[in-house]
């Protein structure tokens, strides 16, 4: 009887300092913060130690492709304008290469012509959500709406029916999140190359872009850049020339390998 009486008191105390829903919430609402341990000398990046590489596997995120191929995957995120994408646009033409742009809400209102040479001229547009939130501190709903605003400015500026992919702000994702955005037809596309670079204020010269994004090259690599970058802007075409050389082929995130490993 003694231990009925404990083991009852215990459960109280649990119960009282950690609510049952909270409990329950925290199961699948973990936040986490997307890191990966960097390529180096060719070899993959891996996610073997952050502690959530089940999750993503469960949901079928990506964070790279086909790691036994030598080909490249090339998305930049754009929250705003800097006056770099046209530019960036400029040499993607010039040298052939597909991308994905991950637009917020702000700047698919600021920018239209943009968007629309985006697609115009070949490129994917991801969601990266209306307002930037981090959407594990939002409801179901409230997700559905941030990436239902997106797509549909999307489509009626556009035309373009598919919206496929997104990238969760700030890299900001939990269980939740990647089951309530899968069951919307979202595939959620991380990274496995990316160096800070958006902090404009601290702009290095093209150089030190480049160097920072080759070291880092390797298989079914899936590379972030922000487009408010100067530094990616001005190195951009020396990146595409260099991981040709190095045998390297840029292919579109349709075709990327949907898994994590």
């Amino acid at each position: 009887m003694k231990k009925v009486t404990i083991v009852f008191a215990l459960l109280t105390i649990l119960i009282t300092v950690f609510p049952l829903d909270t409990l329950a919430a925290d199961g699948g609402n973990k936040p986490y913060h997307f890191g990966f341990k960097k390529s180096k000398q060719g070899k993959p990046a891996s996610i073997d130690e952050e502690g959530f590489k089940s999750i993503m596997e469960k949901h079928g995120a990506v964070f790279l492709g086909d790691t036994g191929k030598k080909e490249l995957y090339l998305t930049f995120d754009n929250g705003y304008e800097n006056g770099c994408t046209p530019k960036i646009l400029d040499v993607l033409k010039a040298k052939q290469v597909p991308a994905a742009f991950f637009l917020t809400g702000h700047y698919v209102e600021d920018k239209p012509e943009l968007v629309k040479r985006m697609t115009a001229e070949g490129h994917l547009i991801g969601n990266h959500s209306w307002s930037h939130p981090d959407m594990s501190q939002i409801s179901d709903e409230k997700i559905k709406t941030e990436l239902d605003r997106v797509k549909n400015a999307v489509v009626n500026l556009t035309g373009v029916q598919t919206m496929s992919f997104m990238r969760p702000p700030r890299g900001i994702f939990s269980d939740r999140v990647l089951e309530v955005s899968k069951q919307h037809g979202y595939i959620n596309v991380f990274w496995s190359i990316a160096y800070k670079d958006w902090d404009v204020r601290d702009q290095k010269g093209w150089k030190y872009a480049y160097d920072k994004v080759i070291a880092q090259l390797h298989p079914g690599a899936v590379i972030l850049l922000h487009s408010i970058s100067t530094d990616n802007t001005d190195a951009l075409d020396k990146i595409i020339d260099e991981a040709r050389k190095q045998g390297y082929e840029f292919k579109s995130l349709e075709s990327v390998n949907k898994k994590t490993e």
